[in-house]
């Protein structure tokens, strides 16, 4: 299916505070298919945006130049909910519908499913990270994480130590993986050769650790659902430190660290994206013009922050540039 919707004009050009990352930041908004409910978000090499469009069962891809959007069907019963672009420069997405990881090839647009080992049962699949060695991990909240071999095809599951809970999963530059737990409010670190994983206990209790990123230094930022914080680990020394978010019962959802290791955050209580300078521990908020927005995951690439607004059907770029 193609379709060239409207694509809607730059909302707004902001002067930033003296000591923030930037100077500026110039939002655009695009417009996608009605009901597409875009998950997830992740910009190509070649400067197009893909996108999961979980409600519709599809893959989609932006092209930001020209506004002209593209979804992929991938397969009855898929409800897609992450991607990322892989090192052989394809999406590859975690299908909670199919419960499978789907690859789709980014020239012939062809559909390859890795479905889950019929014993595992339903995974709920939720986010992917490849490892430094091209492997693909995943995480399931229904109590999973497991990692796929491009190479071999291999699918391999693991129960998580804590049972159900893993969200968000990210690589660090030192070719660490970590994991968060929503429902079990930890991390986790997992053993690349035996698959095992270690779990790490945030300071606050009970804070509902959703989504992971590493920074260039290897630490581990985490957005907490249930406390409205943003917290950092140290791998090193194991040390924590935690910030509250701004305003009245805060919902930190997503979180993304862009390449000057400044920290993006989704807040679903102020319907707004977030920037977050570690150094200074100044938050910079960047609400909607579209009530509901949800935004469910943050992505980028050098000098542009994506956010995918799962409740109005619109990817936003943040131009930092």
């Amino acid at each position: 299916m193609r379709l060239r919707p409207a694509v809607v004009a730059t909302i707004a050009l902001l002067a930033l505070a003296p000591g923030a990352a930037g100077a500026e930041v110039r939002i655009e908004s695009f417009r996608l298919p009605a009901g597409a409910h875009p998950h997830d978000v992740a910009p190509a090499p070649d400067g197009g945006v893909w996108y999961t469009a979980q409600h519709q069962g599809a893959l989609g891809r932006l092209d930001p130049a020209t506004g002209e959007v593209r979804q992929i069907p991938l397969g009855e019963g898929s409800a897609p909910h992450g991607v990322i672009v892989g090192p052989d420069g394809a999406p590859w997405i975690t299908d909670g519908g199919l419960n499978a990881i789907v690859r789709v090839d980014p020239r012939s647009l062809a559909v390859t499913r890795y479905p889950l080992p019929k014993d595992t049962g339903y995974a709920n699949l939720n986010t992917a990270a490849f490892d430094r060695a091209g492997r693909l991990w995943f995480t399931g909240q229904g109590g999973y994480y497991g990692r796929l071999d491009p190479a071999s095809g291999e699918v391999r599951v693991f129960k998580a130590p804590r049972g159900r809970g893993p969200y968000g999963i990210a690589a660090t530059p030192e070719g660490e993986v970590y994991y968060a737990s929503l429902a079990g409010s930890h991390i986790a670190r997992i053993d690349l050769e035996t698959g095992g994983a270690s779990v790490i206990e945030p300071p606050t209790p009970g804070q509902g650790a959703r989504r992971v990123w590493a920074d260039s230094k290897g630490r581990v930022w985490v957005s907490e659902w249930n406390s409205g914080q943003v917290s950092v680990f140290e791998p090193g020394s194991g040390a924590w430190r935690s910030w509250k978010l701004p305003g009245e019962r805060p919902r930190a959802y997503a979180v993304y660290v862009d390449e000057t290791d400044t920290v993006w955050l989704s807040d679903f209580a102020a319907n707004a994206i977030l920037r977050f300078d570690p150094e200074s521990g100044r938050f910079e908020v960047f609400p909607s013009p579209r009530p509901g927005a949800g935004v469910r995951q943050i992505l980028g690439r050098a000098g542009e922050v994506w956010a995918p607004e799962s409740g109005t059907d619109h990817l936003v770029v943040y131009r930092t540039k």
